[in-house]
């Protein structure tokens, strides 16, 4: 990496155009082993999923299939968490409805994005990262629901009734072998009882 794209990343005043820029670099010269996100004005990296991060991203996948087909779950679209700061975020997992993404770029408008997923990472930043910005971002952004997979504390936290601007006004925690409910317009029960199966 040059020494001007190392000072953009220390910078807080990065454009987005000059931090897509440095994303599509990354990727390509990386084979996409490196990701970066863009929220509240700082870049981040999101680390490669590890086997159990994938399988729950696939748990999620399995449930609303059945429970619900005409809905997508999406890996690796980016998402143009723009009212909040501008931000370019890459959940792990987005639910929308069927081919809803169909002739979108790599950073999509998220308008008709149902539901984001992120499942916590063993690394240092998932704290800030998907515990205090995420939620942020994704509510401020409109999106109904915010799905928190955290390993660290074996529990999912759903997050809900968005406001713009300033995140979600509920969040719903509960221990992994509950039966969460998402409502409309998501409308799947799911049991995170296998859940505790992916966690070290």
């Amino acid at each position: 990496m040059t020494v001007m794209a190392e000072r953009e990343l220390q910078s807080d005043q990065m454009s987005v155009e000059e931090f897509e820029r440095i994303a599509e670099f990354a990727a390509k010269e990386t084979d996409d082993a490196v990701r970066f996100e863009f929220i509240n004005g700082r870049i981040g990296v999101k680390k490669v999923p590890d086997g159990d991060h994938n399988t729950i991203v696939l748990w999620l996948m399995r449930q609303c299939m059945q429970a619900r087909p005409d809905l997508d779950l999406y890996q690796g679209q980016g998402l143009k968490a723009e009212e909040y700061r501008e931000g370019r975020a890459r959940p792990d997992a987005v639910l929308v409805p069927a081919r809803h993404f169909a002739g979108h770029g790599e950073w999509a408008d998220p308008t008709g994005v149902l539901l984001v997923l992120e499942v916590t990472s063993y690394d240092s930043d998932t704290d800030r990262r998907d515990r205090q910005e995420k939620p942020v971002a994704y509510g401020a952004a409109g999106i109904p629901f915010y799905l928190l997979v955290d390993r660290d504390d074996c529990t999912v936290t759903l997050f809900s009734d968005p406001s713009p601007g300033a995140g979600y006004r509920t969040a719903h925690k509960q221990a992994f072998g509950a039966t969460l409910l998402i409502p409309e317009p998501v409308c799947v029960e799911i049991d995170t009882d296998e859940l505790k199966h992916y966690v070290d």
